[in-house]
C-alpha cells in the first residue's frame, strides 16, 4: 500500500489512457472503455489508480445494465462510486463530483425499475464524465 495521499496525484494532467476511455464513456461505449481503463488501472500505483478503477467499475455497471443484468449493474454502479468518493471534488480534471451525483441517481432509478422493467431505461441519456475547469 503507499504512502502517499489518496489525492496526491489529483492535481497531474489526466493520462491519455484516462482520456479516451472516457471518450468511450461518453459514447455509451462501456465494455471498450472498460477494456481501457483496466490496462491503465492494472499499471498504476495506489492511490490514484482508485480513481480509475472507480470510473471502470461505474462503466461497467453500465454495460450490464444494458445486458440486462440487474444484480451486476447495480453492485458495480454501487462499487464504483464508493471508491470515487475519495477523489471528490475532482482528481485529474475529472468532475467526479458530478459523476458521483449522476451514477447516484441511475442507481436509484435502476433501483425503482427492478429487474423486470431495468430494460425500460434509455442508457443514450446515461451519465456523461465531464472535465473540471482548471483554475
Amino acid at each position: 500500500m503507499s504512502g502517499e495521499h489518496v489525492r496526491a496525484r489529483c492535481d497531474d494532467p489526466p493520462p491519455s489512457e484516462l482520456l479516451r476511455a472516457i471518450e468511450q464513456f461518453n459514447a455509451g461505449e462501456f465494455f471498450e472503455q472498460h477494456e481501457t481503463l483496466e490496462l491503465l488501472w492494472r499499471d498504476t500505483a495506489a492511490p490514484v489508480r482508485d480513481l480509475y478503477h472507480g470510473i471502470l467499475q461505474v462503466g461497467v455497471g453500465f454495460h450490464h445494465w444494458r445486458q440486462g443484468n440487474y444484480h451486476g449493474a447495480s453492485v458495480l454502479l454501487e462499487e464504483g462510486i464508493a471508491r470515487l468518493l475519495s477523489f471528490l471534488p475532482a482528481c485529474q480534471e475529472v468532475d467526479v463530483e458530478r459523476l458521483v451525483v449522476d451514477a447516484r441517481a441511475a442507481r436509484a432509478r435502476l433501483a425503482e425499475l427492478g429487474p423486470e422493467r431495468m430494460g425500460n431505461a434509455d442508457l443514450a441519456r446515461a451519465p456523461r464524465i465531464l472535465l473540471a475547469k482548471r483554475a
